[in-house]
């Protein structure tokens, strides 16, 4: 998520606090050319277990299109559409460090933060659920939308039905479900240090706000090309379990905070940067890919398995 996303988050917990405090707009998370080439290097790896449809032409260019789709929701900075679905490109992971287990639930998410936030005397609003981010939950929800697809596009396969209108909705999920999971391959969208260090600096990293932008925009678009980094992208594994699996990946790309702040210390994300440098950039996009392709395959596998019985409804009260 870019600063301007995550600007137009904290104020909406400052209307909360009874001061509004509204930022710049922004520009876009990995930039358009980074979300597009993470959803098209994967759909370019697709394999022939999955549908045949998905491997066609039209359909990887649709799914690339839809790479940056998120963000162009943003487009019209105070909308009621951006403020609400902002804190989904991001989470910062150390306003969650010690509260254990993640819920499934959004929702009971929110509770564990409010629960938080009652509990703490220092800054308690750190803890508002729109300042932590929701970035592994919109991540699971759209992923369970792709399998639900996909379990209806089998259904309407076995009755020798038209299958082309649930075609439509799968091209369409993979390519969302893209977005979420490139922003999860860029450190500064799971840190509190996302745009300018804010923490304890004995590094001296960069305070200055402009380094989101300078990394997975600037310098995306001058160094970085679909081919750089395709070949990193292998063939999909099954994801044992998406959500607990997916907020590993998160805690890999969270490691990697300092080294973006290293990086640009270094001066390595100017021009066409330097060997470290680029190969950073090209794991991270790398990354991107692989984790989408694994899901999707996750997804369609997943899609050819029985439904679990549903929950039993709780008694009717007395």
């Amino acid at each position: 998520m870019t600063p301007g996303c995550r600007t137009i988050s904290r104020a909406i917990s400052a209307l909360i606090a009874g001061a509004l405090w509204l930022g710049t707009l922004p520009t876009f998370g990995w930039g358009n050319s980074g979300h597009t080439w993470i959803n098209q290097v994967a759909a370019e790896r697709i394999p022939t277990s999955m549908p045949k449809f998905l491997r066609t032409k039209s359909t990887v260019e649709r799914i690339a299109y839809l790479g940056p789709e998120p963000d162009r929701w943003r487009e019209t900075g105070n909308s009621t559409l951006n403020q609400a679905q902002a804190p989904d490109h991001f989470i910062d992971l150390e306003r969650i460090d010690g509260l254990g287990d993640l819920p499934k639930s959004r929702y009971d998410f929110i509770k564990m933060l409010y629960a938080k936030r009652a509990a703490t005397t220092d800054h308690p609003d750190e803890y508002l659920p729109e300042r932590v981010g929701f970035q592994p939950y919109i991540t699971e929800e759209v992923y369970e939308r792709l399998e639900i697809a996909f379990r209806n596009y089998r259904e309407l396969k076995l009755k020798k039905q038209n299958t082309a209108p649930v075609e439509g909705d799968i091209v369409f999920y993979m390519g969302w479900l893209g977005h979420y999971v490139a922003d999860g391959a860029q450190p500064l969208h799971t840190s509190v240090n996302y745009d300018g260090w804010v923490q304890a600096n004995p590094n001296g990293y960069t305070t200055e706000h402009g380094i989101h932008s300078r990394f997975e925009s600037d310098f995306v678009d001058h160094a970085a090309t679909a081919k750089s980094f395709a070949g990193l992208v292998h063939a999909p594994e099954r994801v044992t379990n998406t959500f607990s699996d997916y907020q590993t990946y998160l805690r890999v790309t969270f490691a990697l905070v300092p080294r973006v702040y290293e990086l640009d210390k270094q001066g390595a994300f100017d021009g066409t940067g330097t060997p470290e440098s680029l190969k950073f950039l090209n794991e991270r996009l790398a990354a991107g890919s692989q984790m989408l392709l694994d899901l999707w395959y996750t997804a369609w596998l997943q899609s050819a398995e029985p439904l679990p019985p549903p929950p039993a409804r709780p008694a009717p009260p007395n």
